[in-house]
């Protein structure tokens, strides 16, 4: 019987065939605007977060306009992306900050990003990987706790629990990785309501697969 690491090296092998372009689909130039598109991402698709930055980020030119934006107006601004309140006071509240206490410049360390408010693992592990190269962990969305759980890699729904047993099962040069590969699987055949099972090259894994 093949251990878990196996499963996830050979998970991770095949599905870099399928997505070789593997790295995150939200569109941005600086490490503040995918910092923004980030916070943007909860609970909504990436297509729509670049629909909206697309215009976002020519109004607003940098982390200074963005601190100084008016809340009403950034409400409006981002209001197709959902949770648009709460949305909005973060990513002003957190630009202010970088602003103030890291001189306009995203922090580069998972310990000054998550004070950030707005920012919790999940979006400090996709910044540090993906404009800074640093892997300090496993970003773990919808889509990683589902496929996680039905490839058997994990029994849990909590992403804190998620993200350390994957971790512990795969070579951290690859956290990044992980993340982005699972998440492409889940949105392209690993779909929630209609999985396409028959299009599956990583079926051999699934216990719920039945041919």
């Amino acid at each position: 019987m093949k251990s878990q690491s196996e499963n996830i090296r050979q998970i991770i092998s095949i599905l870099e065939k399928d997505y070789p372009d593997y790295d995150t689909e939200l569109n941005f130039k600086t490490p503040h605007q995918l910092l923004v598109a980030v916070i943007l991402s909860a609970q909504c698709t990436d297509k729509r977060v670049n629909l909206v930055t697309n215009s976002l980020f020519d109004k607003y030119k940098d982390v200074k306009a963005f601190a100084d934006a008016n809340l009403k107006e950034f409400e409006q601004d981002i209001y197709s992306t959902g949770f648009y309140r709460n949305k909005a006071k973060n990513i002003i509240a957190a630009s202010r900050m970088i602003v103030e206490k890291f001189d306009s410049k995203v922090p580069d360390s998972m310990e000054d990003l998550i004070t950030l408010p707005g920012v919790a693992r999940k979006t400090a592990n996709v910044v540090l990987s993906e404009v800074f190269d640093k892997q300090s962990g496993i970003a773990v969305d919808t889509h990683v706790i589902r496929l996680s759980n039905l490839l058997g890699l994990t029994g849990s729904k909590d992403p804190k629990v998620i993200e350390k047993e994957l971790m512990s099962v795969t070579e951290r040069k690859e956290w990044g990785k992980v993340s982005n590969l699972l998440i492409l699987h889940g949105r392209n055949i690993c779909v929630a309501r209609r999985p396409k099972c028959n299009l599956c090259s990583i079926r051999e894994f699934c216990p719920f697969f039945l041919e």
